[in-house]
């Protein structure tokens, strides 16, 4: 399995107790869904290594306890300590409506109400204090910010982005 065919979960920040478990905190807002897995992947170096799971529980609500195969001792815990947790893009939920994945609208075409077409979305940028769409457009690139006001609809059946930005915001960059 490759990482382009998984997305991120989450990453292994503890050891718990003296027998191998460990606690992994869960980059979702509901980590419920992911207490009854049966197995994950942990990032090695450039390889998904898959690792079955004998038991798991939520702790403290955000974080997820878990009883790995083959982890029976504090030592073989501490050597997955800091680990990277995938899984397959097939177990994510399917979203509907306007909530999306930023993997899923990569290339879709990106309509502006006013201006119309704006180019293609080619990455979504989450490093700065407020997610960006990065949108190219004749070479040129575009930068829209993620705001659930500027979002008028996602037409996942014409692979569209339809946003309505502030008056100007496009020209600055055309």
């Amino acid at each position: 399995m490759r990482k382009e065919e998984c997305f991120y979960l989450g990453k292994i920040v503890k050891k718990y107790g003296f027998k191998g478990e460990v606690l992994a905190k869960l980059d979702t807002d509901e980590p419920e869904l992911y207490k009854d897995l049966e197995s994950v992947f942990i990032a090695h170096g450039n390889n998904l290594v898959p690792f079955f799971i004998e038991k798991s529980s939520l702790h403290k609500s955000q974080l997820l306890r878990m009883r790995l195969e083959d982890v029976d001792t504090e030592a073989e815990a501490d050597s997955i300590l800091k680990s990277e947790l995938y899984l397959p893009l097939e177990f994510l939920p399917k979203l509907t409506g306007d909530k999306f994945y930023f993997h899923e609208i990569i290339g879709f075409t990106m309509k502006d109400v006013k201006y119309g077409a704006v180019g293609t979305i080619v990455s979504v940028n989450d490093n700065t204090a407020q997610a960006l769409f990065e949108v190219e457009n004749e070479g040129r690139q575009i930068l829209i910010p993620m705001n659930d006001e500027f979002i008028e609809k996602i037409d996942r059946e014409n692979n569209e982005v339809v946003v309505k930005t502030p008056e100007g915001l496009i020209d600055l960059y055309l």
